[in-house]
């Protein structure tokens, strides 16, 4: 589930990459499970998470960072712009 910063909210997300379309897929012990199209190649799977993100939350893609784990399927990814509460009411319906 997302932690509350003052710059935003901070989410953990499982990446599976090659999926058939972008979409969530569950939510495991505050994990985010996150099919995405792209495959792992060049940051294509990272691009397109990040635009899924801001998509679903509803800010610029500019406002969507991943902090860590940029070459793993565990990231965390920074939100701006937005409470932890919405991100988790937004990614859930989404």
């Amino acid at each position: 589930m997302p932690s509350k910063e003052n710059s935003g909210a901070r989410i953990k997300v499982r990446v599976i990459p090659g999926g058939a379309k972008n979409q969530i897929v569950g939510v495991d012990q505050g994990v985010y499970r996150i099919k995405v199209a792209a495959q792992p190649v060049r940051g294509k799977a990272n691009k397109t998470l990040k635009e899924f993100i801001a998509r679903a939350v509803g800010v610029r893609k500019s406002d969507v960072e991943i902090t860590a784990g940029e070459r793993s399927r565990i990231k965390t990814v920074l939100i701006r712009g937005v409470d932890s509460d919405s991100v988790n009411r937004l990614l859930s319906s989404a």
